[in-house]
């Protein structure tokens, strides 16, 4: 029992761990419907203008965050014996189906939570799409 306790307050064990180990990467949800796919990623502090979301010339959704931390008046008389709080950035990439109407993409943070909305082309809206070209 206290070799548990030693590991968990041994901190240069946990200063070593990268950004990824240290609970930096979002945790996602991904869940589909007949109509749609949702994407959950969990983003506590993060504002709507911490997120950029596009799409590359790859296909790829891109889903990108940035938080800097705020510098504040330091007191002189202060010196830190620890800080962690810093910059935060994150970003992934995800491929998106064919079948994914691209113009109706939406996204929403509510909550700590990034929603993002990938609604799907109907079997019919994708004969639709179906193109014949004319051979001259």
């Amino acid at each position: 029992m206290s070799t548990m306790f030693n590991e968990l307050l041994d901190w240069n064990r946990w200063n070593n761990f990268n950004a990824d180990d240290r609970g930096m990467t979002p945790k996602m949800n991904v869940s589909e419907s007949d109509t749609d796919y949702r994407l959950e990623l969990c983003i506590p502090g993060l504002k709507k203008e911490d997120l950029h979301i596009s799409i590359d010339t790859d296909n790829n959704l891109v889903i990108e965050m940035q938080q800097t931390e705020e510098k504040k008046n330091e007191d002189e008389k202060r010196h830190w014996l620890r800080r962690e709080f810093s910059s935060t950035q994150f970003k992934q990439l995800l491929t998106l189906p064919e079948n994914i109407k691209k113009n109706q993409i939406g996204a929403k943070v509510e909550n700590g939570i990034l929603t993002v909305t990938l609604p799907k082309f109907t079997a019919e809206e994708q004969k639709q799409l179906a193109q014949t070209i004319t051979v001259e």
